[in-house]
């Protein structure tokens, strides 16, 4: 599971529904979509969570995609194995994994040191913790 210090910036609600948006390494905005929030406000510093199988790999990406979350990154090592590869990301001082297919990684012609961006939905990122109150 990959974690990311965030700063919750603003929170939207509909009904039961939330979109919370966070700040990440000073600039990236990470969107989160909750049915439930416990006494979550602005100002938090929040551990977040995404599983490594939900954080695609962009490449040269142009045009636009529904995908609320893109995290510019360098690709630090990459562990391919005969099916599924192990892609090791660095975004400012956090470093987090994603899990593509092997077949991914040799179509999309991915290196190490190459620059790329974590991408995922705002459905699959989650709060581990409250961090700190502001």
């Amino acid at each position: 599971m990959n974690s990311f210090k965030a700063k919750v910036t603003k929170i939207e609600n509909l009904d039961s529904l939330n979109i919370v948006q966070f700040e990440f390494n000073n600039l990236n905005l990470l969107s989160m979509m909750s049915l439930e929030l416990d006494n979550l406000k602005e100002g938090m510093t929040v551990l977040l969570n995404v599983k490594a199988t939900h954080i695609g790999i962009a490449k040269d990406l142009q045009g636009q995609i529904s995908f609320s979350n893109f995290i510019p990154s360098e690709i630090i090592k990459i562990n391919k194995g005969k099916l599924l590869s192990d892609i090791t990301l660095k975004s400012g001082d956090t470093v987090f994994t994603s899990i593509i297919t092997s077949h991914s990684v040799n179509r999309m012609n991915l290196q190490e040191k190459q620059k790329v961006s974590a991408v995922f939905k705002a459905s699959e990122l989650s709060i581990r913790k409250v961090v700190e109150n502001d």
